[in-house]
């Protein structure tokens, strides 16, 4: 005996009528929207598979490269400086996820050359230790990164940011720093400090605001600048970046004095709650491609009760309940949900595991280029694939499809056997 044979006859129909003969235009017709369904689901879910698997990938990339800048957590002292770093780089270093800490000084500043007057943030470290918590020196073009020597006043610079000041290495620049009121003046102006820096190198992280508005020096020579005499803080790098917050509560309870302490999300919070507020949208967008798709099971499903009254009668007459009729009618149309959810599935996972052989193929075909990479620094298309997404997706289709069945079932239910085999 089949599989089938051991189903409750309520399935039993229910998997005849999705598949409906060829015995009649009428059964054809029907059976052809049914198909149109199932393929309007299945295209709605592998749009979204691939769409929120593109967008994980550029997220996955952005995050990349802030992170060769980003340390994945800082700790600054609320005084401002932090005389006593040595101590909390040691009481860091005992946290199990720390692996590497770094001292560092900050101050924002105006980059000057040939008239030309750009704001920067101006990072002081120290070459041997930055190198343990970011990946900056892997992205230096020009120059070299340990050139940031106490006493050298050499900077390196982002390249997008030397392109504005039209310098490269070399070259000097002006640096401009507010300064105190002038003692005496009636107006109480400040005149900004001066100091001339030697460009030693250029990097280029791949995210413009980095490399248009930040640049390095010694740590030395930062504080001299700056007018403090400690490091700002530090920054660690730890084992695992998506431990980040976590560690960042453990090491505001576990570390002396009254710490600043915030990971690398907290930076560029705006960034991640902007970019998670387009997935949202993208979803709910292309749900509703699946919506209506799964909604044309119901004139599917009304189409076919009314082509089969005369054996919802028959079944009525030889004791099925209207339970049971609502049962075949919500078995077709969940099928159908089911049959398009997988198809999709398939196509989606598919295709979002090898889009960075199928789109090559496309623009060698079609001659195009969706990305290019003076503009993007990226010449293919990222893609990251979360099973997470997967299941809600997949899951999303299956209950909108459920729905789709109530209506035209309990339609089915209310179906009067005597009215049904009137004409019969």
């Amino acid at each position: 005996m089949s599989l089938t044979h051991k189903l409750p006859y309520e399935w039993q129909v229910g998997l005849r009528y999705t598949r409906a003969g060829k015995r009649s235009g009428r059964n054809s017709f029907i059976s052809f929207i049914s198909m149109a369904s199932v393929a309007g689901i299945a295209l709605g879910v592998a749009a979204l598979i691939v769409v929120l698997s593109v967008m994980n990938g550029f997220q996955k990339e952005v995050t990349a490269r802030m992170l060769s800048v980003l340390a994945h957590v800082e700790v600054f002292d609320v005084r401002g400086e932090m005389p006593g770093w040595r101590t909390s780089i040691q009481e860091a270093l005992r946290n199990p996820e720390v692996r590497a800490a770094a001292p560092f000084a900050e101050t924002r500043a105006m980059l000057l050359s040939d008239g030309v007057m750009k704001p920067v943030l101006l990072r002081g470290i120290a070459p041997a230790e930055e190198v343990k918590v970011s990946d900056v020196a892997k992205h230096m073009r020009e120059g070299r990164f340990d050139a940031l020597q106490p006493g050298s006043f050499n900077i390196v610079i982002g390249r997008a940011l030397a392109r504005s000041l039209d310098v490269g290495v070399g070259d000097r620049v002006t640096l401009l720093m507010a300064s105190t009121p002038v003692a005496g003046s009636a107006s109480g102006s400040a005149l900004p400090r001066t100091r001339p820096l030697t460009v030693a190198g250029i990097f280029e992280a791949g995210h413009f605001e980095f490399d248009s508005a930040l640049a390095f020096a010694s740590i030395e020579d930062t504080q001299a600048l700056a007018g403090v005499a400690a490091p700002a803080g530090i920054r660690l790098r730890l084992a695992d970046m998506h431990a980040a917050p976590r560690v960042a509560a453990e090491l505001q309870r576990s570390m002396s004095g009254e710490p600043y302490i915030r990971d690398w999300s907290k930076v560029n919070a705006l960034w991640f709650a902007a970019v998670e507020s387009q997935k949202r949208m993208m979803f709910i967008i292309l749900t509703m491609i699946v919506a209506v798709a799964a909604f044309n099971l119901v004139s599917t499903l009304v189409m076919t009760v009314r082509d089969k009254q005369s054996d919802i009668a028959i079944l009525r007459t030889l004791g099925a309940s209207p339970r049971s009729i609502m049962t075949i009618f919500m078995v077709q149309g969940t099928l159908v949900g089911v049959l398009g959810a997988a198809l999709g599935v398939g196509t989606g996972v598919l295709v979002a595991l090898n889009i960075d052989r199928i789109v090559p193929f496309i623009e060698r075909t079609f001659k195009v280029q969706f990305l290019s990479q003076e503009i993007y620094l990226i010449s293919e298309i990222p893609s990251q694939l979360r099973w997470s997404d997967v299941g809600w997706i997949g899951g999303v289709a299956v209950l909108l499809a459920f729905l789709a069945t109530l209506y035209p079932s309990w339609s089915a239910a209310r179906v009067k056997p005597a009215e049904a085999l009137r004409y019969e």
